[in-house]
C-alpha cells in the first residue's frame, strides 16, 4: 500500500529508520544530527504537502498490505514541466523487508503514476556497485544510460552514479497510451 506520509507515521518511520541505519547510510546522503527527531519528521511531513500541493514532488510511504507495518519509501521529485515533463526517483526500504519484492511492486506504481500525471520520463541514480537496487530499476523498466561522475554526495563523498530513466513510450502494461 502507497500513501503520502501522516504525522502519525512517526514513531514507525523513526524506528524503521534507526534499526536499518548501518544498512541504509552506505546508500544515502549522510544523515544530519537530528534525522530521527520528531521536529526533523515533521518538516518533512510539511514540505511533503507542501510539494504535493504544488506539483513539485509526490512522497510515498510504502506499507506492507497485510498488516500495515511501514516498510519504506519511494518518492517522485523535482518535477520538471514544460518540454522536459520528466521527474526523479528515489526510494529505500528498511533493512528486515530488503529482496523481498516490496520495491518490485512500489516503484513500477509510483511510476505509472507519475505517467498518468502527464510526466514522459522518469530517472533514477544508484551507485554502481549497489546491485540490488539496479536490479529493481531493470525489473521494473529502467533503462541504464551511463554513468555519471561524481553525481552526488553519499556518505559525505561525492560518488560516481548508475543513471536510469523510464519513458512513458517504454510502458508495456494496460496503461499504454491510447489505450
Amino acid at each position: 500500500m502507497l500513501r503520502p506520509p501522516r504525522w502519525r507515521d512517526y514513531p514507525a518511520w523513526a524506528r524503521l529508520r534507526r534499526t536499518s541505519r548501518s544498512f541504509l547510510t552506505p546508500w544515502e546522503p549522510a544523515w544530519k544530527e537530528g534525522h530521527l527527531t520528531f521536529a526533523s519528521y515533521w518538516i518533512r511531513v510539511r514540505l511533503s504537502r507542501r510539494s504535493i500541493r504544488n506539483n513539485e514532488a509526490f512522497p510515498f510511504f510504502i506499507f506492507k498490505r497485510a498488516s500495515g507495518e511501514l516498510i519504506g519509501s519511494v518518492v517522485l521529485e523535482n518535477i520538471r514541466g514544460g518540454p522536459a515533463r520528466a521527474c526523479s526517483l528515489g526510494y529505500w526500504v528498511g533493512r528486515d523487508h530488503a529482496s523481498r519484492g516490496f520495491m518490485s511492486e512500489a516503484i513500477p506504481a509510483v511510476v505509472n503514476f507519475a505517467f498518468d500525471a502527464d510526466i514522459s520520463r522518469v530517472e533514477a541514480a544508484c551507485l554502481p556497485d549497489n546491485m540490488p537496487s539496479r536490479r529493481v530499476l531493470e525489473k521494473s523498466g529502467f533503462t541504464c544510460e551511463g554513468i555519471a561522475g561524481g553525481y552526488l554526495q553519499i556518505a559525505g563523498r561525492w560518488r560516481d552514479h548508475a543513471l536510469y530513466a523510464k519513458m512513458r513510450s517504454d510502458r508495456t502494461d494496460s496503461h499504454t497510451e491510447g489505450s
